[in-house]
């Protein structure tokens, strides 16, 4: 058995116990929740350009500003009048009657509302606004990728998680464990599979304006090779892998080469894990990663318990030492290939007259 923590070249070693095990399965994945820390829905919703508004005016009697000549005037009760629908502007204004021109963007409709009867309080009887959003372009989500056309999905009021938005943008068009979800807000991006989502509620963040969801294609694999039932590139097919788990979908070790003292995961680990590793504190990070070794000793019982909980991430790579009898049967057909040829010369020329 190799000494824990043992180095070669720069790349850590590391005996799997239970301590490790712990090292390995708290580490801290990537989050949405943890991220963005979204667990309530947007407060209120602001007007931004490009959106379209719709605006109704009352005053409260006969007379005013509203009232017709030759009508209204006659008659009793409050009179309206509604404003075509317009887009706001590049400078994040629109233009009411006799008010002239509001700046919107940035504010909530209930503000338009105010600010439009400010400037008609002096030229209305009592007047009173209502401010419509008839055309949400800013309070929108853009969700893109393996869903079905794609769609700039507008964000409600009482506020849109990101399941239902890419429902709405016609859902997802590969197996849910090839996928994994891309949210870009402001200056961040954040990766994490679409299984986690699933799997955890608080994943299914609320959405905000101006959110990028990208669904990319992303199948979790892992490689096999050495003294293993077959040698592949093996998909999960799940969200969550373990070590026996993996072996077994390459038909385990092969009980005549295979040593099973010597069943190694090979993978890049962040610096953050690898350093608390045993032995690997000393190992310099290269881009943030540091080559790591897993070691599994399966002739010890309770390795068969250690691989039920190690984890087998994407791109690892599984690797089963041939038993050195295995190369010595190796050698000794070589050499029954190369001596059979004359031993069947000198039977046949014993036999021949």
């Amino acid at each position: 058995m190799m000494n824990a923590g043992a180095q070669r070249h720069d790349v850590a070693v590391v005996d799997v116990d239970t301590h490790v095990i712990s090292l390995v399965q708290n580490t801290a994945s990537p989050s949405l929740a943890g991220t963005f820390g979204e667990t309530q829905p947007p407060q209120e919703q602001r007007i931004g350009v490009g959106d379209s508004v719709q605006i109704t005016l009352w005053e409260s009697g006969a007379g005013g500003l509203f009232s017709s000549p030759a009508i209204d005037r006659s008659s009793a009760g409050s009179r309206s009048i509604t404003i075509p629908e317009q887009v706001v502007a590049h400078d994040g204004s629109i233009t009411v009657p006799f008010a002239g021109r509001i700046a919107v963007a940035g504010r909530t409709p209930p503000e338009i509302e105010r600010a439009i009867v400010a400037r008609l309080k002096d030229k209305a009887l009592d007047p009173q606004a209502l401010v419509s959003v008839t055309r949400n372009i800013s309070n929108t989500a853009t969700v893109m990728g393996e869903v079905g056309p794609g769609a700039r999905v507008p964000l409600s009021v009482r506020g849109d998680r990101l399941l239902a938005a890419i429902a709405v943008a016609g859902g997802i068009r590969a197996p849910v464990s090839d996928i994994s979800v891309v949210l870009s807000r402001a200056d961040q991006t954040v990766r994490v599979p679409m299984e986690a989502v699933l799997d955890n509620p608080q994943e299914n963040i609320y959405l905000r304006a101006g959110d990028v969801v990208t669904l990319v294609r992303d199948p979790q694999s892992f490689t096999a090779i050495g003294a293993t039932g077959r040698n592949a590139l093996v998909p999960f097919e799940t969200a969550h892998l373990t070590l026996d788990e993996a072996l077994a979908k390459v038909g385990g070790l092969a009980d005549d080469r295979a040593d099973p003292a010597a069943v190694f995961v090979i993978r890049y680990e962040t610096a953050q894990v690898a350093h608390q590793l045993p032995g690997a504190g000393t190992i310099q990070a290269q881009q943030g990663f540091v080559p790591v070794i897993y070691h599994v000793d399966m002739r010890e019982p309770s390795a068969l318990l250690l691989s039920r909980r190690f984890p087998v991430h994407n791109k690892d790579i599984i690797y089963v030492s041939n038993a050195r009898l295995s190369d010595f049967q190796k050698v000794f057909t070589l050499v029954n290939l190369l001596v059979a040829p004359a031993v069947t010369a000198v039977t046949v020329n014993s036999v021949v007259p």
